[in-house]
């Protein structure tokens, strides 16, 4: 786990991980799910499958709970920098993920800035909202980082870094909360037996934020379905994963990428008004 990705790339080609992308490459598999390490498994990945068709960089894209149900958030680590044309790739793919998953035809996206103005966000986000106006993709427009939990896209875009630190942040939280929780019902007998009185809703929150069940980040933009699971995770949280892989490669995802890139990676494309 410790080992640099490239050394992985280069000395392990008998490895687990790469076996287990070489099948998906030669076909004799459909999808490849790894709990190893996230940047040996990207990059044997990018070199063994190479790129999709139109797309510039692969991209890091998972499921958060929201107040309306779940948000597709990407790049969630996989691009430090990014172009423009990069976040419109982004959101094309992280489309065509939340309509597989969450079976709704035409998602809204989001592009994470630091208001709802057109006006406020550095030039490449300002660049990525123009381009993702005409893309004729469900375009909502710009949303802040308290819009994710609301529910106020389907999905979200964002450059790795931002989104890293998103995902790291929302982890934190979690824990916190979680250990707040445990400290003021043990504070006391009497909070004890609140507990206890309280266990089928805690249980019932305890399922509706269980991150087991939202396991599996996707590596979109690959020429094959790659599901990257927490390397915590136990059967049920593994179980999730595999489900997501095989969904995707029931569904197609690789096509409905495909379909919808090459026009939207050429800037100087004729751009048509989202519905």
């Amino acid at each position: 786990m410790d080992e640099p990705p490239a050394s992985a790339l280069r000395s392990k080609r008998g490895s687990s991980m790469r076996v287990a992308i070489d099948l998906v490459k030669s076909g004799e598999a459909q999808a490849c799910v790894s709990a190893g390490n996230t940047g040996a498994l990207m990059a044997i990945s990018r070199f063994v499958l190479k790129m999709q068709p139109g797309v510039e960089r692969p991209a890091i894209a998972s499921m958060v709970p929201t107040m309306r149900g779940r948000c597709c958030v990407l790049d969630l680590g996989a691009n430090v920098d990014c172009s423009a044309v990069n976040l419109l790739q982004f959101a094309v793919m992280g489309s065509a993920l939340y309509s597989i998953v969450e079976k709704v035809e035409r998602p809204t996206v989001g592009l994470l800035n630091i208001g709802e103005e057109d006006i406020k966000g550095n030039e490449v986000v300002k660049q990525a909202g123009e381009l993702l106006k005409g893309s004729g993709l469900n375009y909502f427009g710009n949303v802040e980082g308290y819009d994710i939990y609301k529910g106020t896209t389907d999905g979200v875009v964002c450059d790795g870094f931002v989104g890293n630190i998103f995902l790291k942040s929302s982890e934190g939280l979690a824990r916190m909360l979680a250990a707040y929780l445990h400290e003021e019902f043990h504070r006391s007998a009497f909070t004890k037996l609140l507990g206890l009185i309280s266990l089928p809703v805690i249980n019932a929150f305890r399922k509706r934020v269980d991150p087991r069940r939202l396991n599996g980040a996707s590596l979109l933009g690959l020429r094959g379905i790659v599901v990257k699971s927490h390397g915590s995770a136990d059967s049920l949280a593994f179980s999730v994963a595999i489900q997501r892989a095989y969904d995707e490669a029931a569904s197609g995802i690789l096509e409905r990428i495909s379909a919808h890139l090459p026009e939207m990676s050429e800037p100087s494309a004729p751009m048509q008004k989202a519905s």
